[in-house]
């Protein structure tokens, strides 16, 4: 006879037991990870204080408690006082041999969205590889002879004609900038996978950050501190997070904001793939920010190259970030209101068969 228990906890979605008077009876470890709260804590507590459905679902619930029917209900908010709400899809339904007993499932849209992210994000950096290749022969002399006369004509103007050339000169080497960054994007080598202390790269980007970009923030830390050892490329996810936390900087009042760094283990978390097999991502790291959230006309298309929510932006840093996690066959996702926007990233740890990539 199949373990029940076993079946509990293997459920790749969030689910929890409501018993006759709504209080959570039980909640499985993906429950856990979605609302960022321990099992012990959460058990006994009011359901409908602790999950935030934004759709008038209670009566219909206490409907189907009564009349023993399922109840499903797609594309609602869902979340909770500890993280923003995602669009999900909601499954009620009465247990079996346990009078007023219900048992509810969440999806949340990302969940579907991770067999193919992988895809896209591969398909998207092989699109800006051709163009950073085009644009990089094609561009960059003709703007250095630009550049160049620009200058020489700057030695016998006035004044008021030296503003012509200086906008010239300046406005060159910002388009010479951008297409450096995309030649960046297009040569980043494959990772060299090894174990990695994912609390050492954190360290180094947020002292990283204090010192540049970041100065005028204040970033706090909420380590695991039992977390284990990653299989990645240091160096690479150093990248990947110090442009998350450039970016949250970016996006701060000038006075500066709050950004919060926090890991944690979920032993439940899989990435799903296309062909029906799956890879644990337990290691997950956030990015925490208070400012101001994504702009709503581009938050579906975040990684995409090229997609930038600042005017004089690139699009190409979370861009690189989402190749990055791609190649680590990792998982990215955002979620963002105005006061808290998350970047989590979801990790493998080290395999116990691994063997380091030769040099």
């Amino acid at each position: 006879m199949m373990d029940s228990a076993a079946l509990w906890a293997s459920l790749p979605v969030p689910a929890f037991l409501i018993d006759a008077w709504d209080k959570i009876a039980d909640v499985n470890a993906a429950g856990e990870g979605f609302l960022n709260t321990s099992r012990k804590a959460l058990l006994g507590q009011p359901v409908w204080d602790t999950l935030a459905i934004d759709a008038p679902i209670e009566d219909a619930f206490a409907r189907a408690r009564v009349q023993g029917t399922p109840l499903f209900v797609n594309d609602i908010d869902v979340g909770s006082g500890s993280r923003a709400p995602l669009q999900c899809g909601v499954q009620i339904a009465s247990l079996q041999g346990q009078e007023g007993v219900m048992l509810l499932m969440v999806t949340p849209r990302e969940l579907a969205g991770r067999m193919t992210q992988t895809h896209s994000a591969k398909s998207a950096a092989a699109s800006a590889i051709g163009m950073a290749e085009m644009l990089a022969h094609e561009i960059k002399n003709p703007l250095a002879g630009i550049t160049g006369a620009a200058q020489l004509l700057s030695m016998g103007l006035g004044p008021e004609d030296l503003e012509l050339t200086d906008l010239i000169v300046s406005e060159s080497r910002r388009i010479v900038k951008l297409l450096e960054q995309v030649e960046q994007f297009g040569n980043l080598t494959e990772p060299e996978f090894k174990p990695v202390n994912l609390h050492d790269v954190l360290d180094r980007a947020r002292r990283s950050a204090l010192l540049g970009f970041g100065a005028h923030m204040t970033i706090t830390e909420g380590y695991d501190p039992s977390l284990p050892m990653a299989w990645g490329d240091a160096d690479q996810l150093l990248q990947v997070v110090l442009n998350l936390l450039k970016n949250a900087s970016e996006a701060a009042d000038p006075k500066g904001g709050h950004i919060r760094i926090r890991t944690f283990y979920e032993h439940s978390f899989r990435l799903r793939r296309s062909d029906g097999t799956g890879k644990l991502l337990p290691l997950q790291i956030e990015i925490i920010d208070d400012g101001p959230g994504l702009p709503e006309n581009i938050k579906d298309d975040i990684f995409d190259p090229f997609v930038s929510g600042r005017e004089n932006g690139t699009g190409l840093g979370l861009a690189l970030v989402s190749k990055i996690v791609s190649e680590h066959n990792g998982w990215i996702s955002v979620s963002s209101v105005p006061g808290r926007t998350v970047f989590r990233l979801s990790l493998s740890r080290v395999p116990r068969d691994a063997k380091p990539q030769e040099s």
